[in-house]
């Protein structure tokens, strides 16, 4: 009896040992906007859009200054967070809707063939970050748009790592805010929304384009917004008890512009009347782009505050690891108007600068690291680093090795061990745009661009970051030294895609 006794008491306290250890792992929340600029923060510098949750998460944690997408658009910026390999070795490197398989941008077919939808999809058994985090023991769950594998591929989420997802799988989905229908898991869930297509749908024949009358048909019943936002926090509630890795992956502020009435309302109070955008640069027509713009980013700061509130509510709050971030800098289409709103901060961000370039407007992204009781409050830093890095960082963080990576954790970083800091000598980009064509390089202060690749272009700009930020005086001439190791590093950096669209 007494040995029995005694068996069930070691079994007791090494379940329990074993419990508390799983509950000592940190939570993961990883907030990744869509298209929103280095300044369109107001802690970034911004002086028209009003994002205080944003701003606490800052001075509460760390603000870093030199960070990196992995590309310039979303599905290979993704891909490079994802995987922890970098542009020039990743499996997806552009978007690619594989428009071999038929009419896949047309939103019509797209609605009655789920198989024209989506991306060129991730490899099966990739490693990525969310199957890393599994294989520690967290669940896993994705909220927002995915666009690294069309539906049926091995490239959708609950395949690369996800045991949970709820939003859009296809970015061109993700062009309007009121879809027929989202994803739960690999499964439709049907909405309330007709089939509106973001980039035919325009005003009405002698409609008023001054009439907010005029744009009633762009609203719908229901804002895929909020029910991802709902599914999201239904998530946290059911693995408040175990650690979780979240990945909430918002469309925001992507084209088209639409936001609630009551945050679009507010910012016409502040801004006043406007001309309208009546959809002659794609996306969706829009009385008030302004407005509506900076309602998108409001709306959703809106939203991090609500889930702070829930992670202090269910009591997780101090056990919580926060990034949030940005995919790629500002676009420059659907009505959005970087310039006015000074998105780029401290880059220049208009066509040609932000979004789809690899000049610092569209690649420097904003990112606050917040992690109560670890990071201290009110920090800043410049150390230099990117997307590929985020991996490592999180495995630092849960004390596992990490998978083979281009990364370098910034643990130490984010801990104020500058000492202890390992450096890039270098990062390296390519974005085989089917157009354009770019490729940079950056090694301490220097940077090094090669645009128009596919236009025939060879010849490598450079850049003196320290004195020119907004890379417009070419200095390249004065240092053959540094453009010819740059180019021998490029060529270097870089393997063969087996996507052939993706070879630059």
């Amino acid at each position: 009896m007494k040995k029995t006794t005694l068996l069930v008491g070691i079994l007791c306290a090494a379940s329990l040992s074993s419990c508390q250890k799983e509950k000592s792992k940190p939570n993961v929340i990883y907030i990744l906007m869509d298209d929103m600029g280095y300044g369109d923060l107001q802690c970034y510098g911004q002086e028209k859009i009003e994002t205080p949750n944003i701003d606490r998460l800052k001075d509460n944690g760390i603000k870093l200054t030199q960070h990196y997408s992995g590309s310039p658009v979303s599905a290979p910026s993704r891909c490079v967070l994802t995987t922890g390999l970098h542009s020039g070795h990743a499996q997806i490197r552009a978007n690619d809707p594989m428009s071999s398989r038929g009419a896949v941008s047309s939103h019509d077919s797209m609605f009655i063939h789920p198989e024209l939808e989506g991306q060129y999809p991730l490899k099966a058994g990739t490693m990525t970050i969310g199957r890393m985090m599994q294989n520690a023991g967290y669940t896993t769950g994705c909220f927002g748009k995915w666009g690294l594998g069309y539906p049926g591929s091995e490239g959708v989420p609950n395949k690369q790592g996800i045991d949970r997802f709820y939003g859009y799988n296809c970015q061109r989905q993700a062009h309007t805010y009121y879809p027929p229908f989202l994803y739960k898991n690999d499964q439709r869930v049907y909405l309330s929304n007709q089939v509106r297509d973001p980039h035919q749908t325009k005003l009405d024949e002698g409609a008023d384009p001054y009439d907010e009358a005029s744009y009633k048909k762009f609203t719908q019943d229901e804002y895929a917004n909020d029910l991802i936002f709902d599914e999201m926090i239904q998530f946290v509630d059911d693995n408040k008890d175990q650690p979780f890795f979240l990945l909430w992956t918002t469309p925001i502020p992507h084209v088209s512009l639409q936001a609630p009435e009551r945050w679009v309302k507010h910012y016409v109070e502040k801004f006043g009347n406007e001309e309208p955008y009546i959809g002659d640069k794609g996306y969706m027509p829009c009385r008030y782009p302004h407005a509506t713009y900076a309602a998108m980013i409001s709306y959703f700061d809106e939203q991090i505050g609500k889930l702070v509130e829930k992670l202090k509510q269910e009591g997780i709050y101090e056990n919580t690891l926060i990034f949030f971030t940005s995919d790629n800098g500002p676009a420059s289409d659907g009505g959005t108007d970087s310039p006015w709103f000074n998105s780029g901060g401290l880059f220049k961000s208009e066509y040609g600068w932000g979004k789809s370039f690899l000049h610092e407007g569209g690649i420097r992204v904003p990112a606050i690291v917040f992690w109560p009781g670890k990071i201290k409050a009110g920090t800043e830093s410049d150390h230099i680093c990117a997307f590929q890095d985020v991996m490592p960082t999180l495995a630092d963080v849960i004390s596992i090795e990490c998978p083979p990576t281009d990364g370098i954790s910034f643990l130490p970083t984010l801990l104020d061990k500058k000492d202890k800091q390992k450096q890039h000598e270098y990062l390296y980009w390519e974005y085989p745009d089917p157009k354009i064509g770019n490729k940079a390089i950056r090694m301490g202060n220097w940077k090094g661009i090669i645009t128009d690749i596919r236009k025939g272009n060879t010849r490598m700009e450079l850049y003196d970051l320290e004195n020119d930020l907004q890379e417009l005086h070419d200095v390249a001439d004065k240092h053959p030294d540094i453009v010819k190791k740059f180019y021998e590093l490029m060529y270097t950096s870089t393997t063969s895609p087996e996507n052939p669209k993706f070879i630059l």
